[in-house]
This record gives C-alpha cells, structure tokens and sequence, in this order.
C-alpha cells in the first residue's frame, strides 16, 4: 500500500501564490497561460518542455523527465507522482519509480509488485534513461480550469518505510477568457408616446360600381374589423386617437382610368361610413388610393408555384403602361391568367386602414409592469428599459423584455442593441447578429459589436471596434487593455 502525505495547508499555501485570471462562461478562450517552476527542478527532478493542453473533453500532459541528473541515496526507493489540484479537487497522474538494486529486488521480485501500483512506470536505478518522455491523456473536468500541477515525491527505505515525502509545484494551467462588459444604454422618454394600429379589410363593391352595401358578399364581417379596431384604441382609457387613415386598391383587370375612379370613389364611399359612425372632426380621416395593386400581384407570383412565374415576373417588372402589361400577361399565359383572374384578382381589391394613437406615460413600476403584462405595445421602449432594470440581470424576465422592445421597436437602435447584449449574456450570437443589423452606427454600436466579435472569436476584429469607442465608452479601453494583455501573454 502506497503511502502519501499530502499537506492540505501547504498546498492551499501555494495555490495561493499562484497567478489568478479571471474569465467568464461567455468567452471564448484566448490562450493558454502556463508558470513554471524555477530553474525546472521539482523535488530533485529536472524537468523540462512542460505541455498542459486541453482539446475538447481531455486534458492532454506532457513534459520530458531528466532522469540522468536525478540523484537517489542510498537504498532507497523514489516515487515520483504528478497531481493535478485546485483546491479541494485534485487527481493523481501515473507515477514514476525509481529503485536502488535491493529495493528492486525486495518491491518488484519479492513483492512482485511496484509501490505506485499498476500504472507505475518502474525503472532500477542503474538502468535508468537518460530522458523519459512523460505523456498522460485524462477526461477533462471543469475545476482544471485554474489547476496546478505538482510533483509529489516520496522515498522509502527497507519495509516501505517512508524516509522523505515532499511536493513542489511545476506549472500552472489556466484557460484565459475574455470576460465582456456589456454596455446597456438607458432610454430616455421624449415627446408624444405615438403608436398605430394597423389592418387590412376585403370590403366588396358591385362590379364597377362604388356604393357600399353593408350586407353585400362578406361586408358585414370586413366592416366590423375596422370597427373593432378603431373600438379597441378608442375605448381605451390610456389612448387618445388622432387620425385614422384608408388607402382604397382596385386589381389591374379593366381600363387603367377606370380603376382611378373606382379605388378613389370606393375609399370615399369607405370613409364616409366610417364617418357617419363616429362622427368625426372634419379631416380627422385621411385617405389615399391606389389604383391598381401590381405590388401585390408580384408578391403572390414570386411566392407561386405557376410554372410561367418567371415570364410573368418578367412583365410586371417591365416599364410598360398598366393596361398593356395586364393585356400581355393575358396574351402571353392565358391559361395562367385566367388563375390570376379567378383566384388572386378579387384579394387585390381591398381597404387598408391605420389608426394614430397617443398613450399617455406610466410613471411607477407597477403599472408598467402591469400593463407589459396585458399590452406591452402601450409601452415606450424607455418604459420598458425602466421595468427590465429592476429584474434579476439575465433572468428569463429580463431577456424576454428587452427582446420584446426591439421586436416593438424595430428601428430602435438602442432597442437593438440592448437586446443584442441579453442574447449575448445568454449565449445566443445567432440571435444577437439579428439584432447587430439593426443597431445603426453610433459607439454604443460599435462596441457591442466588438463584443459580439471577441465572443465569436474574431480578436481582430473586436480591438479594433474597441479602439474606436475607447475615448467614448469607459469599457471600451478597458476591453483593449485586457485583449492586449492576453495576446502578449500568450505570445
């Protein structure tokens, strides 16, 4: 039976003299730093070109051990063991033994059996090499991360008897990370609280006719969505209402001055119901029209399985006037135009309607909170940025907040960077490029795309974004100092 004594408060000792790096479950690692000891001897043993590298779930070691220059008394026996330790977790590497000629007798013929045990690597003392290439594979651990190595040598005399047991280190492993600051950007509110609401009804007229009936086709169930959508703010205490707009579209089919008359005169005929509803303040509804909706035919071709897609994408696209495009189509793909006529036409001829709003602001938490609950587009993004300041940072909670204010806010720069940098505290850089696109050019920006590129691997590419910022945002220079150091270390 080996024994080793090992001394907790000395090993806690030099652990804690040892370099410390912090790192972060974000980064990427940047380097291996390693410390070796002074001169190369350990416990007596010259030991040299040390490796300590992880690839992927193993921990790979080697060193070469000059065995020529090791000195051993007497008859005696050394045990020459690395550990791996940090902290309270450590684990023993195969061991090495070297044995006087009455000690190889006694452990390996008498005994049959080497004091290290099974994995022992045994050498008699007078045969001994002048080098021995040490190598050892282990499943990686996390806790390695900041471990040192050390050689434990024990020397025995006759009956096992321990003579000298002592421990030095050798070198210290530490994967360096680079540990991001993400820089959230406070939201000030300003101005009118503004929003809209927006929809799309299929409203029905006679052929070639402008006046509206109610009950005619599928009316009464087209009108009472625009009803219900002007209710929904209106009756809303929080929400005042300051203009509703209807745009009118006629389908290319027929003469091109026709449709004018038609999209124009059906959208008057629209507004003025609406208007005998409400009763509204003159001007209070705005309209428009457009007299023939091509951008519409050319979206549901471009989504199509028509097999003369191409051809007809082809027309639509062309500088020709309306009525011959239409008549061209026709001419060209009979067959496919009278699909477009039957089945496509009739959806091209509809009301879209969008209604203003003002909301007025919430001033405590608690209501906000409430009402991001229940209708968080009643929110400014500010409103929203206040409430996610108060959560646990990187909660479920906090994440889901930000990205609702950029999905809200789509040309919110701050909106996007802000959710960009709780994507990233989470791991998700899919994501997080999403919303990179579309968080403009100013140094907030900037630098959250010099984390984005640091926690993506790109070293480069982040100090340079980094250096551009540094006079602008605190975290920037601090960012470049901590790259530059890393790469120096690692060269």
């Amino acid at each position: 039976m080996r024994t080793l004594f090992f001394t907790n408060m000395r090993r806690l000792a030099l652990i804690a003299i040892s370099m410390v790096l912090s790192y972060s479950a974000f980064g990427q690692p940047l380097a291996i730093q390693k410390t070796t000891a002074t001169e190369g001897v350990v416990c007596g043993l010259p030991v040299t070109d040390v490796i300590m590298k992880r690839s992927g779930d193993l921990m790979l070691i080697s060193m070469n051990l000059n065995l020529s220059d090791f000195e051993l008394k007497g008859d005696r026996a050394a045990i020459l063991m690395p550990v791996l330790i940090n902290g309270a977790d450590s684990v023993e590497l195969a061991p090495v033994g070297l044995y006087s000629h009455v000690r190889y007798i006694q452990y390996l013929r008498e005994e049959n059996m080497a004091i290290g045990g099974e994995t022992e690597t045994s050498y008699k003392y007078s045969h001994r090499p002048a080098t021995m290439a040490y190598t050892q594979t282990l499943p990686y651990a996390a806790w390695m991360n900041g471990a040192d190595m050390y050689i434990h040598r024990t020397d025995y005399g006759c009956c096992r008897s321990v003579l000298n047991d002592a421990e030095a280190p050798l070198v210290g492993w530490r994967e360096i990370t680079y540990a991001p600051a993400f820089h959230y950007i406070a939201v000030a509110d300003s101005g009118e609280k503004v929003g809209k609401l927006s929809g799309r009804a299929f409203v029905d007229f006679p052929v070639n006719r402008t006046e509206l009936f109610p009950d005619y086709r599928n009316n009464q169930r087209e009108l009472a969505k625009i009803i219900a959508s002007i209710d929904s703010v209106r009756n809303d205490k929080d929400i005042t209402v300051t203009s509703i707009t209807i745009k009118g579209y006629a389908s290319p089919e027929g003469p091109y001055d026709n449709n004018i008359r038609l999209a124009k005169g059906r959208t008057a005929t629209l507004k003025q119901y609406v208007q005998n509803l409400y009763r509204f303040s003159d001007g209070f509804i705005k309209t428009d029209y457009e007299p023939e909706d091509w951008e519409g035919l050319r979206e549901y071709v471009v989504g199509s399985g028509l097999a003369e897609k191409d051809g007809i994408l082809q027309i639509i696209d062309s500088n020709m006037a309306p009525d011959p495009k239409n008549t061209k189509i026709q001419t060209t793909y009979p067959e496919a135009y009278k699909f477009l006529l039957q089945m496509v036409y009739p959806g091209l001829r509809h009301s879209d309607y969008t209604i203003d709003y003002v909301v007025r602001y919430y001033t405590s938490i608690e209501e906000i909170a409430a009402i991001y609950a229940t209708a968080p587009h009643k929110l400014s993004v500010g409103e929203m940025m206040r409430y996610a300041m108060t959560l646990e940072t990187g909660s479920d909670k906090y994440n889901e907040i930000f990205e609702t204010a950029a999905r809200l806010y789509p040309a919110n720069a701050e909106a996007n960077i802000n959710a960009a940098n709780a994507a990233m505290q989470r791991n998700d850089m899919v994501l997080a490029a999403k919303y990179l696109e579309k968080a403009g050019t100013g140094n907030a920006a900037v630098y959250t795309r010099g984390v984005y590129a640091a926690l993506t691997g790109d070293y480069k590419t982040a100090k340079e974004l980094f250096k551009q910022t540094a006079d602008t945002i605190e975290e920037a220079a601090a960012a470049v100092a901590e790259i530059e150091a890393i790469e120096a270390s690692n060269q």
